[in-house]
């Protein structure tokens, strides 16, 4: 009996896994179809303005990159509170649960309190707000991931530096964040694919425009709003263009997860 449910669980499983790979598959081989067809160097050339996806690259990458720059040093310290300095406290679990919660939550939502924080205020959408709404969507992944990687450092390692006379401040930077430099960084590059390449909490905060722009204090050219906004267009050249920057956006966060894993497992052998 037990043999026959295992042989049962076992078939569903793999139906189940299979069903997820054709519509994984589906969703690739019509992203690839329709997206190669306006795909040229033009397109990485020009700005919106003129057909191309430039300044939406730029804009998209500025968005992203200076919530990292920002978000990274804040969760990192975070995290390393939570491990090494709480003492395993009821407001270090209040901090886990809560970010537990902000990762789960829907990106329209944290849009949207952006959007009434920021954009309301200020009377416009603009790119330190969609900065902003990103900060707070990478800020939970990057608290977690350095507070999971450091509980996986054996105490031994704390213990023996310790033991030597090093301070914990020493015994953490030079002992224990090495040890677990390589979790970190993985979870790193896993958060900043997945902040790239999100539109809502761009959609109220940052806007979007078709002209090249540095200006943060304006509305900011992004992406995956630009790839929103053509595709609702009724001119077919726009829609295939938004099918063009789909497909560049998808393949740059899929070799972004790609490195992830390769760390991860490199890290295991």
């Amino acid at each position: 009996m037990r043999l026959l449910i295992n042989k049962i669980i076992l078939g569903l499983s793999t139906l189940a896994a299979v069903v997820g790979l054709v519509f994984l598959g589906w969703i690739l081989i019509t992203l690839i179809i329709k997206g190669s067809q306006a795909l040229s160097p033009y397109i990485f050339t020009h700005d919106l303005i003129n057909n191309g996806i430039r300044n939406l690259l730029f804009g998209q990458f500025v968005l992203a990159g200076l919530a990292t720059v920002i978000g990274i040093p804040i969760g990192i310290m975070a995290g390393i509170y939570l491990q090494e300095y709480s003492n395993g406290s009821k407001y270090a679990d209040f901090i886990r649960d809560l970010s537990d919660v902000m990762m789960s939550a829907p990106s329209i939502v944290i849009g949207t309190f952006v959007y009434a924080v920021v954009v309301m205020p200020t009377g416009h959408t603009t790119g330190w707000a969609g900065v902003f709404a990103l900060f707070v969507m990478m800020l939970p992944i990057v608290v977690r991931a350095t507070d999971d990687m450091l509980s996986l450092v054996p105490t031994e390692l704390r213990e023996a530096g310790m033991a030597i006379g090093a301070s914990k401040y020493h015994v953490i930077v030079n002992i224990i964040l090495r040890a677990a430099k390589v979790g970190i960084v993985t979870g790193l590059i896993l958060a900043f694919a997945r902040v790239v390449g999100e539109t809502a909490p761009l959609l109220y905060t940052s806007g979007s425009s078709v002209y090249w722009s540095t200006d943060l204090s304006d509305t900011f050219p992004s992406i995956t709003v630009s790839i929103y906004n053509l595709a609702t267009m009724p001119d077919d050249k726009m829609v295939d263009l938004a099918w063009a920057a789909a497909l560049v956006l998808t393949f740059f966060v899929l070799i972004l997860n790609l490195l992830g894993r390769y760390i991860i497992r490199e890290k295991h052998h």
